[in-house]
């Protein structure tokens, strides 16, 4: 009970503190430094093996208590590394680039995105949750000249990744739009499909992708399962007429794992 009572309390500590983090975004650098501090130190704790290990001591009844809690905390934690991409571009754009330790880890999860799936020149990849400094497209469109289309539902965050953009790879293939999946052209195009872990409704935009794109289409799926889905959303079970988990990509030492999807049957 006291190891239960001690986790809950460091889940709540947490979310009051990305709930104040979200209160005091004003557009502005005045508070980048307290949450990038916090974000970093919350990308330790979900990844800490000590933590982990309490994680699976916990019993099925415990975690079933603990899920109002980890419901907010996972979407306050969401929001504030929207913002603290945010904080990031606007670094950018005033003369710095320092990138915190959430950065680096994300960053070498890019590497094997698609596991054996590779992206080539000849690609077009979508990022579905691109968010206001664009890594993954950047990198993917420098990496392997494929044509990268990013969108995100928030146009500030389109604004700032444009900005972005312009300013580190202006010559990349890169086109950000702020569009729902749906309205997207060109689906029918599309070679790969990147998923953020933070996209909430991942898996029902998953199921709408499945008769918008082609019989080829591969799906990269951001998530974060057991301790990791306090701070991503979690993989779900999928109807495999539909779509087929065909490779899982575990990072124990990184934030999020990366579930392969494939059509399961031909829907033409």
């Amino acid at each position: 009970m006291e190891q239960l009572l001690t986790f809950q309390q460091s889940l709540i500590d947490y979310s009051q503190q990305f709930e104040q983090a979200i209160a005091q975004y004003d557009h502005t650098l005045a508070h980048d430094t307290q949450l990038q501090t916090l974000i970093d130190d919350y990308s330790r704790f979900i990844i800490d093996p000590y933590h982990k290990e309490q994680w699976e001591q916990l019993q099925t009844s415990d975690i079933e208590a603990l899920t109002p809690i980890i419901d907010t905390l996972r979407i306050r934690s969401a929001r504030c590394v929207a913002i603290m991409e945010k904080y990031r571009a606007l670094h950018l754009l005033e003369g710095q680039d320092e990138k915190t330790d959430y950065f680096k880890n994300i960053e070498s999860c890019i590497e094997q995105e698609f596991g054996g799936f590779h992206v080539t020149s000849l690609s077009k990849v979508v990022m579905i949750g691109s968010g206001s400094f664009p890594m993954t497209p950047m990198l993917i469109a420098r990496r392997t000249g494929a044509k990268v289309v990013g969108i995100d539902i928030d146009q500030e965050s389109i604004d700032l990744g444009q900005a972005v953009i312009d300013r580190l790879g202006s010559y990349l293939d890169i086109e950000l739009k702020a569009v729902p999946v749906e309205q997207l052209e060109g689906l029918q195009e599309a070679t790969h499909i990147i998923f953020s872990s933070t996209v909430a409704e991942k898996y029902d935009i998953l199921d709408l992708l499945y008769l918008l794109t082609n019989q080829q289409v591969v799906v990269a799926m951001r998530y974060g399962n057991g301790l990791k889905s306090l701070f991503n959303f979690p993989s779900l079970a999928t109807d495999p007429q539909k779509w087929q988990q065909v490779e899982n990509i575990v990072h124990a030492d990184q934030v999020f794992d990366i579930a392969i999807y494939q059509k399961g049957v031909d829907h033409e």
